[in-house]
């Protein structure tokens, strides 16, 4: 199971994912950036989206990966409730699973406009897990 949350922070909203990997992590940052805009319960899953990027720094992949769907979620008009990520050498290689945004049923309460570089953080926890984290622009 995915873990994530959202955290307050002045006018925007952080998200947070955790994981035993860091590709977990990341899904759980990804899973958090849907719940900023809605209940992710409420999204289901028949349609598919291919992502790949690449960064120098796990922290720089993370800002790309969010913004990748952050850019899709706006182009295609989608919402993502499902996330199959994988990481090896600073690329990262991933499918997401979402459907066509309904405003009656999906609410949308906020519409993300980037990931920033404000309270970023991928790292490991002295419990083994690992986080992934960021504001996003609202």
């Amino acid at each position: 199971m995915i873990a994530w949350e959202t955290f307050p922070h002045e006018a925007d909203i952080g998200v947070r994912g955790f994981g035993d990997t860091l590709a977990e992590a990341f899904a759980g940052a990804a899973l958090a950036l849907t719940a900023v805009i809605c209940d992710p319960a409420k999204v289901g899953a028949c349609e598919t989206a291919a992502f790949e990027c690449a960064a120098p720094e796990d922290e720089l992949l993370l800002i790309d990966w969010l913004n990748a769907l952050i850019y899709a979620m706006a182009t295609r008009r989608l919402l993502f409730s499902r996330f199959a990520v994988e990481i090896a050498d600073h690329r990262l290689r991933a499918t997401a699973w979402g459907e066509p945004i309904e405003a009656a049923r999906h609410e949308p309460a906020a519409e993300v406009k980037g990931a920033t570089f404000c309270e970023l953080a991928v790292k490991k926890l002295p419990d083994g897990r690992w986080l992934a984290q960021c504001v996003v622009d609202v």
